[in-house]
């Protein structure tokens, strides 16, 4: 698989959002905690993040797949 790492700004001012372009899905992969903190301010973008996975699983949201 080949993986393009690099960074975005200009969706986001002021922010880099850390991203990879994978060729053979020829798809974008964001980093969540680089757009929470765009969006949110947080500071502390990991425990937000975390704080939101809890409450999604609480809701019955799946953030993956789980391989079986």
């Amino acid at each position: 698989m080949n993986k393009k790492i690099g960074t975005i700004s200009n969706l986001f001012e002021d922010y880099e959002i850390r991203s990879i372009w994978d060729e053979t899905k020829e798809d974008y992969y964001f980093s969540v905690v680089d757009v929470i903190t765009a969006l949110t301010n947080s500071n502390n973008p990991r425990r937000y993040w975390s704080d939101l996975k809890i409450v999604l699983n609480h809701e019955g949201s799946h953030l993956y797949e789980k391989n079986v």
